[in-house]
């Protein structure tokens, strides 16, 4: 039987989980878009969810990030990819395939170094320039 001794800097505190989480370089990149999504785009942790559980054609994923409006509907969701990880169609896609589920009118996908933000246009998404407040996405 292997025995694993874990340091506290092993871990991270998520806001949204309430709680101590494996500090993996994909989790950084997931509490950093955290904050830029708290405090830059001004959107209330309580409206937001890490790690959301989906299903889709029979399959289940996780959503990294999801936000919603005031009345619990996503609005957003986010793809949070390790910082080496190249932001390419296949990450677009899966964000895509989230958004199947969650009809959301904004993607966001990241690797820490780059961010890309798309909006819902009427045939499919448009990118973004600029990152839109809470208030503007509701």
């Amino acid at each position: 039987m292997q025995y694993f001794c874990f340091m506290e800097s092993d871990f991270v505190w998520d806001p949204l989980r309430k709680k101590s989480v494996r500090n993996t370089p994909e989790e950084q990149v997931r509490q950093w878009f955290i904050s830029v999504l708290h405090e830059g785009m001004k959107v209330p942790e309580h409206m937001m969810g890490s790690e959301v559980s989906l299903s889709h054609a029979g399959k289940d994923y996780r959503a990294d990030i999801v936000v919603y409006d005031r009345s619990a509907s996503p609005v957003m969701v986010v793809e949070c990819k390790r910082p080496e990880v190249e932001l390419g169609q296949e990450v677009v896609d899966q964000a895509l395939r989230y958004n199947n589920e969650l009809d959301v009118k904004y993607i966001a996908i990241t690797n820490g170094h780059k961010t890309f933000m798309f909006e819902r246009v009427e045939d499919g998404f448009s990118f973004m320039e600029k990152a839109p407040l809470w208030e503007d996405m509701i």
